[in-house]
C-alpha cells in the first residue's frame, strides 16, 4: 500500500502506479512516496483570503473591481448556506444551487454568465497553484449569451441626437470623446490631461492623441479628428479658466475636482438617451460599438480599427463587419 506525506492510504491506485511499484520491486531500498494533492503550496497561499489577493493580481482596476462584486456575492451565499466554510469545503452541488440562485433572481444570460465565470476562474486558478485538490467549478456550465450585439449599435443619426440633446460642454465632449475614440468607462475616466498631446495628422491639419490605459495595463495611442481635438482643446481652456486644466487634472473633472466615477458617467449617457429620446438600454459602451461599426461602414480597415479599440484579437473586431441591423444580403436579391 503507498502513502502520502500525511500518511493517506491510496487503496484504489491506477493501474500506472501498480506497474510502477512492479518494476521498482527488486529496489528494496527505494523509498516511494505519493505527495498528498491537498497539500497546499505555503508559499503560494495558505487562506482563502490570500488565494484571492493571488488571484487578482494583476488585473486591472477594472477587472478586479467587477471580480471583487460577484465574488462577494457567491461569498455571502456560501456563508448562508454553509455557515462559514472556507472555499475548499465548497461542492460541485453547491455551485449548482448558485447557479440555479441566479436565474430565480431572473438576471440576463450574459450577467450569470459572468458571475459564474468568474467563480469558475478562482477555482481553476486555486487548483492550479495547488490551493485545492479538484477544481469543482470545471463541472459548471455558463448559459450560452446570445449575440446580440445589432442590437446594441446606435446609427450616426442617432449618436448626433444624443450629442446634440447634451447642454454641459464637459458631458457633450465626454459623449463625443466615447464615439470618437472608441474607448471604455475605465479608460476615459482615467484620461489626465497629460495624456492629451497636439500633434499633426497625415495631411497636415493641426490635431492631437490620447494616451489610454487599456485592458492589461496596455496603452494605446489614438489619433483623433481635428474636430474632435478641438472640443477637447476648447474644455481644457474653460477648465483653466476655472483653475484646473492642469498636466495631472482629470479632463473629467468631477465638483469636488476629481475623476468622474464610473456610475457618474453612466448617468450621464443615460440622461442624454433620455433627453434625445434614444432606449433606455444605451450605455457608454454602446457609443463605442457605434464607433467600430460606422468606421467599419465608412472603410476603415479592421486592423486599425483593432488597435484603436484595443481589441485582443482581430475575430473581435470582424464582429462588427456582421452586425448591420439596417442591411442584409436579401437586399442585394432582386425579388
Amino acid at each position: 500500500m503507498l502513502h502520502s506525506e500525511r500518511g493517506a492510504t491510496y487503496p484504489g491506485l491506477p493501474v500506472l502506479f501498480e506497474d510502477a511499484m512492479k518494476s521498482l520491486s527488486s529496489h528494496k531500498d527505494t523509498e516511494i512516496v505519493v505527495r498528498d494533492r491537498s497539500v497546499r503550496h505555503r508559499n503560494e497561499a495558505d487562506d482563502d483570503e490570500q488565494l484571492i489577493r493571488l488571484w487578482l493580481h494583476g488585473k486591472s482596476d477594472s477587472t478586479q473591481e467587477a471580480y471583487e462584486r460577484d465574488l462577494t456575492q457567491f461569498l455571502s451565499f456560501v456563508d448562508e448556506a454553509l455557515n462559514d466554510a472556507d472555499l475548499s469545503d465548497v461542492t460541485l452541488r453547491d455551485l449548482q444551487d448558485w447557479s440555479d440562485e441566479l436565474f430565480d433572481r431572473g438576471l440576463a444570460q450574459a450577467t450569470i454568465a459572468r458571475k459564474l465565470s468568474t467563480v469558475k476562474s478562482l477555482f481553476s486558478f486555486g487548483q492550479k497553484i495547488g490551493y485545492f485538490v479538484f477544481n469543482v467549478g470545471a463541472a459548471i456550465k455558463t448559459p450560452t449569451v446570445a449575440d446580440d450585439l445589432a442590437e446594441r449599435i446606435l446609427d450616426q443619426e442617432a449618436v448626433q441626437r444624443l450629442l446634440e440633446a447634451v447642454d454641459k460642454q464637459r458631458d457633450r465632449v465626454l459623449i463625443r470623446l466615447f464615439y470618437a475614440s472608441g474607448g471604455r468607462v475605465s479608460e476615459l475616466n482615467a484620461l489626465r490631461w497629460r495624456s492629451a498631446t497636439p500633434r499633426k495628422s497625415s495631411s497636415g491639419e493641426s490635431t492631437g492623441q490620447i494616451m489610454v490605459r487599456g485592458k492589461g495595463d496596455k496603452n494605446r495611442s489614438i489619433l483623433l479628428s481635428p474636430p474632435t481635438w478641438n472640443a477637447l482643446t476648447r474644455l481644457r481652456e474653460a477648465e483653466r479658466s476655472s483653475g484646473f486644466g492642469g498636466s495631472e487634472d482629470p479632463v473629467f473633472r468631477s465638483r469636488k475636482g476629481g475623476v468622474l466615477s464610473r456610475q457618474q458617467i453612466w448617468r450621464i449617457v443615460k440622461e442624454a438617451a433620455r433627453a434625445a429620446g434614444l432606449s433606455d438600454a444605451v450605455s457608454p459602451h454602446w457609443l463605442r460599438h457605434a464607433h467600430a461599426s460606422h468606421s467599419l461602414d465608412e472603410g476603415a480597415p479592421v486592423h486599425l480599427v483593432k488597435e484603436t479599440l484595443g481589441h485582443k484579437s482581430l475575430a473581435t473586431t470582424s464582429r462588427y463587419t456582421h452586425a448591420k441591423p439596417d442591411d442584409s444580403s436579401s437586399n442585394y436579391l432582386d425579388v
